[in-house]
């Protein structure tokens, strides 16, 4: 068998084990298994509480205004007599829809940046480098709320301004991890065999810096989540009538004393959520500082 043969051959082996022994560090875990749990009981809520909510989350006067719990009401009425807990069962999904696809954004385009400077180098590189620290400089909130101002407040909007503010935190990880491999045997391998940069970025560096790309990803989502959260709680996300953890918060605030669950719901659902993602990304990134330093001492 020859070098590049070799090199190619463990390359496929090391890209297989990533996902097995991911799962399993998280599996085997208490913290691992408790961000499942509790991630998969939020997004639960977030699917199939619709179904389950015994009125409409936007139908006022279904119960006297600002009343605690009740037979009929199991988490109170607002100021405008609608049933809290069928607001919570459906407020959640941009909450949960909008980060996802804001990191899948800033996946895409820091982490394709990333890449592309860290392979090629040169001239690439420092202007990749430069752009991602320019955009670093702007205050993110800042420069999503004159975003929101100009263009509006739509599901869209927010997701390509928010994936725009983690473009370059993405991005210099993934930059990172591909200067880390761009030296090893099996990018020498597929450089001989003339493969293209796009190829090569592909195929061969992608797999080889899965566990921190998706470590960083995972991150991202959580910081999504309290961010779209802070912007609905300003009225800056989701618009009424339209049910919103977010938004519930703010809406809540001026009755807290008579009907404390109409906050704490949503609260305890926005934090659940984010405990979840950032046990998740712990213990994956504590899974790859260990794989790390056993692969030192090998």
């Amino acid at each position: 068998m020859t070098s590049v043969e070799a090199a190619s051959e463990l390359t496929e082996v090391e890209v297989e084990d990533i996902g097995h022994s991911a799962w399993h560090a998280i599996w085997g875990t208490s913290e691992g298994r408790a961000g499942l749990a509790i991630g998969a009981l939020v997004i639960g809520i977030v699917v199939f509480g619709r179904f389950l909510a015994p009125y409409s989350p936007t139908e006022i006067a279904v119960g006297p205004s600002v009343e605690g719990p009740s037979r009929e009401h199991l988490l109170g009425t607002d100021e405008l007599g609608r049933d809290v807990f069928s607001r919570v069962l459906t407020g959640g999904d941009s909450i949960i829809i909008v980060p996802l696809l804001a990191a899948l954004v800033s996946l895409v385009v820091g982490g394709g940046l990333g890449m592309l400077g860290g392979y090629v180098g040169d001239s690439m590189d420092t202007v990749i480098t430069r752009l991602f620290d320019f955009m670093l400089i702007l205050p993110a909130l800042l420069l999503v709320l004159m975003l929101i101002v100009a263009f509006g407040s739509s599901t869209s909007v927010l997701v390509l301004t928010i994936g725009l503010v983690f473009v370059p935190r993405l991005g210099r990880i993934v930059r990172g991890a591909t200067q880390s491999v761009v030296s090893n045997d099996y990018i020498a391998a597929a450089q001989a065999r003339g493969e293209s940069t796009l190829s090569i970025l592909a195929r061969e560096v992608l797999p080889n810096i899965t566990g921190p790309t998706i470590a960083d990803f995972a991150l991202r989502v959580t910081y999504g989540v309290i961010f779209v959260s802070t912007l609905s709680f300003l009225g800056l996300a989701s618009q009424p009538p339209a049910p919103d953890w977010g938004s519930m918060i703010a809406e809540s605030r001026s009755f807290i004393v008579v009907n404390p669950w109409a906050t704490l719901a949503p609260v305890l659902c926005i934090a659940a959520l984010s405990v979840a993602f950032n046990l998740i990304a712990d213990v994956f990134t504590g899974h790859l500082s260990r794989a790390d330093t056993s692969d030192t001492a090998l």
